[in-house]
């Protein structure tokens, strides 16, 4: 046999049910929300790092540029017959040595290009002089400049870069130099170094043309472009920088190990905090470094990213506000009437229903919920009516057997003992019985005191003994606290009747009857023992108590007893037999005490015996 499915959701409340679909709404939300920005984070990075790589190509090619037309002008400065004439000779004389220095000083300074209003690129020719024949020439040219000129050295202040660049054999190349015998420059610079070489003679070097200030020519190149807080760098093969935007000349670039190595010519790196984009001239081999915080890169994207989550966690809010409001309008009543549904009990009084006007299913399902339950109690209400008309109608037949029987044998009790005796003790049977017929009747009443019980019992031995001069003995062990408890009239006569006839009735002397009213076991217990020799069936006398029909062999009286009792008081208590601890029966009756007598008794209530 196939189990059937259950759905687990139907195990939650309907309240966990609602924060699991909330849950369940949101969470795609903003995963899907996390991860489109994610997605178009990336997609931007990306299009942005091609746009800049682009942009890094052409501002190359605009500084590459610039350094050919450096190179173009030494080139013609080198061609230029002056320059071809500056070998030191010791057969010239210091005049025309003189005159070589200051017209080559001119034509120098005559090559120099404007840049940013006035400062130019400036061009000096470092000339080896071993011998010392120029040693009348001043270290400040004589135009005043005092970056361009012509400077004399020997091997003991000789430039650590005129090695490098007369290895080039021609080659020009960018160079960071540092201040140079307090004339060049105050601090490190950007030149271009190419060594001169003797048209004539070939290979025979004639000194060093060096162009100076091309920092700042690349600064200017480097202000075409416009990058939110980047910094760009020009640097050689070694990553040196040779010119930034904003950082000091000379030292080593920090830059991912994806660039280090053999480079392909163009390069971009995506690192967590910036992004690094690359290009190298394929002539001098210089490189262009863009380095662009990602941070201000992404100020606009995080700016909308802002504004979509804000939007996002609005509608959410409004969403749960939304959803708050249809679950107070639909599931607060529906909560209150599950809570009244647990916790109604029928017969119990039905609070009013509430007073919202619904016209949707919630009210008519609420109303009517309510309704069924009135209608219950009416239901239960008659009915409980019903079983009490017939429970009123099951006594009274059961007292109308009783007292036909009771006052027949009462009155031959009297009939006999007048016949035997004189009218005295008529008079006192006569009294006796009076007692009996007017408890028994008790203006119509089904419950009496325990104390009116006793009462009438002691008036009916009375009669059996003076009836038949029985000398048996009758003991009583009453609590007197009790005898306010409400019992059903006559249930003690027949028990001792029975414990008369079929216990100590031929016994004499020695039979004796104990009667003890007692509280015990959270109920009053009446017992009538007595000492009689007689076997006894219990199994006959249960199923005559509790057999669902009564045997007349047997009579009704102790049957009469046990139903009464039960009709008033509930199944939890009547009438059972007990065998003696020698011999004879005790009768046990279980009677409940009204709950302000329970409150009131304790376990060491005070107990007074009585004899009779």
């Amino acid at each position: 046999m196939k189990k059937r499915f259950t759905n687990p959701i139907t195990r939650l409340r309907v309240r966990q049910q609602f924060m699991l679909l909330v849950i369940v709404m949101l969470c795609p939300m903003i995963f899907l929300n996390g991860f489109g920005n994610s997605k178009a984070e990336k997609l931007l990075k990306q299009q942005v790092t091609d746009a800049y790589l682009e942009l890094n190509k052409q501002n190359h090619y605009v500084i590459d540029r610039d350094v050919d037309t450096i190179n173009r002008v030494m080139t013609t400065i080198i061609q230029h017959p002056l320059i071809q004439q500056m070998i030191p000779s010791a057969a010239d004389s210091v005049v025309d040595r003189l005159d070589k220095y200051q017209d080559l000083d001119k034509l120098l300074l005559s090559y120099s290009l404007g840049v940013n209003g006035g400062d130019a690129v400036s061009y000096s020719f470092f000339v080896y002089d071993p011998d010392d024949l120029y040693s009348f020439v001043p270290k400040v040219p004589l135009s005043g400049s005092k970056k361009s000129g012509i400077y004399y050295f020997s091997d003991q202040d000789k430039p650590a870069w005129f090695d490098e660049a007369v290895q080039k054999r021609g080659k020009g190349t960018l160079r960071v130099i540092p201040q140079f015998n307090n004339t060049f420059s105050k601090t490190n610079t950007l030149v271009y170094i190419r060594a001169v070489n003797n048209i004539s003679r070939g290979n025979n070097v004639i000194g060093v043309l060096v162009a100076t200030n091309l920092d700042k020519k690349i600064a200017a190149s480097f202000g075409t472009v416009s990058i939110p807080d980047g910094e760009m760098y020009l640097t050689d093969p070694n990553g040196r920088i040779l010119a930034a935007s904003n950082a000091p000349l000379g030292g080593k670039l920090d830059v991912p190990d994806a660039f280090r190595g053999e480079l392909p010519v163009d390069q971009a790196e995506i690192t967590s905090d910036h992004i690094f984009v690359k290009s190298r001239s394929p002539v001098e081999e210089e490189n262009l470094v863009y380095k662009i915080p990602l941070k201000s890169m992404l100020r606009q994207q995080t700016e909308l990213k802002s504004v979509i989550w804000f939007i996002s966690v609005a509608y959410i809010i409004f969403g749960i506000v939304l959803m708050m409001y249809f679950w107070r309008s639909l599931m607060t009543p529906m909560q209150k009437l599950a809570f009244f549904v647990r916790s109604y009990e029928p017969g119990n009084a039905v609070p009013k229903a509430p007073e919202e006007q619904r016209a949707d299913e919630v009210g008519v399902l609420i109303h009517s919920v309510y309704d069924m339950a009135e209608r219950l109690n009416v239901l239960i209400h008659d009915k409980y009516q019903l079983d009490i008309k017939q429970k009123e109608a099951q006594l009274q037949i059961l007292y109308e057997q009783i007292n036909p029987h009771l006052l027949y044998n009462t009155l031959e009790s009297i009939y006999w003992k007048s016949s035997l005796e004189g009218n005295f003790e008529s008079a006192e049977m006569i009294k006796d019985l009076s007692k009996l017929m007017r408890i028994s009747l008790s203006k119509g009443r089904e419950l009496i005191t325990l104390e009116q019980e006793i009462e009438h019992a002691t008036a009916y031995i009375n009669l059996q003994q003076k009836r038949y001069d029985y000398s048996f003995r009758v003991t009583w062990d009453i609590d007197r606290e009790l005898l306010a408890a409400s019992v059903p009239k006559i249930i003690l006569q027949p028990l001792i009747e029975n414990a008369i006839i079929h216990g100590v009735r031929n016994m004499g002397e020695d039979g004796e009857i104990a009667v003890s009213v007692q509280f015990a076991g959270g109920c009053v217990q009446v017992r009538v023992r007595d000492n009689g020799y007689k076997e006894v069936d219990f199994a006959a006398l249960e199923r005559l108590l509790n057999g669902e029909k009564g045997d007349p062999s047997l009579g009704y009286g102790i049957r009469n007893i046990h139903q009464r009792i039960r009709l008033h008081f509930g199944k939890d208590y009547g009438l059972h037999y007990e065998r003696g601890d020698e011999r004879g029966i005790t009768a046990v009756v279980l009677l409940p005490l009204p709950p302000q007598q329970q409150e009131e008794k304790g376990d060491d209530s005070h107990v007074q015996h009585f004899a009779g």
